[in-house]
């Protein structure tokens, strides 16, 4: 089975990565924001405080896509809405960051769409179809999303310094010995 000589081009392309990352980097300012108004900014009374009256809310006003979501809605959300509110603030704020510090792009990504996911299923009529194309495109070229970012560098470093793997193993070998009780230093 071969890909497309495009497809593998788009994955693999140096130049490419920095359209990747600016996409990146953009959903993350966007989670950014988002959390940022609900933990310090005008959303801060409805989410933090107010035993997460905006959550309440929203869900309870909702018009869901599916009878069931809705369900779930009224009987889930709304009377947890203090707790999901504060994990929903922290959950943008965390996500965001991550995506702009390429930390974690593939789990940031998929995090992104969780949440999208729940604002469309709850009627939410914005951005929310736009942010989840672009989180599916960072989810889809992560590899290439995040050589500039922190995963990148942690890839990179893994990759230059493989070879050096192989020097722990005398290391657990000693280690094991000394556990069972027939090996010191002295024996070696």
């Amino acid at each position: 089975r071969h890909n497309l000589q495009v497809w593998e081009w788009l994955k693999q392309s140096k130049i490419m990565a920095i359209g990747w990352t600016a996409i990146r980097v953009w959903l993350g300012i966007m989670w950014i924001q988002a959390g940022w108004a609900k933990l310090f900014g005008a959303e801060n009374a409805g989410f933090l405080h107010h035993n997460g009256a905006a959550v309440a809310g929203f869900a309870a006003h909702a018009v869901p896509a599916y009878t069931w979501w809705g369900s779930f809605l009224q009987n889930f959300v709304v009377p947890n809405s203090g707790w999901i509110a504060i994990w929903v603030a922290f959950a943008e704020f965390v996500i965001g960051v991550a995506l702009v510090a390429g930390l974690f792009t593939r789990g940031a990504a998929a995090g992104s769409l969780v949440l999208l996911f729940t604002y469309v299923m709850s009627g939410t009529a914005s951005v929310c179809a736009f942010s989840a194309l672009w989180a599916i495109v960072v989810l889809t070229m992560w590899r290439t999303s995040s050589w500039l970012g922190i995963d990148g560098l942690v890839a990179s470093y893994r990759q230059h310094h493989k070879h050096e793997r192989h020097l722990h193993g005398p290391v657990r070998q000693f280690l094991s010995r000394v556990a069972a009780g027939t090996s010191t230093i002295e024996n070696k």
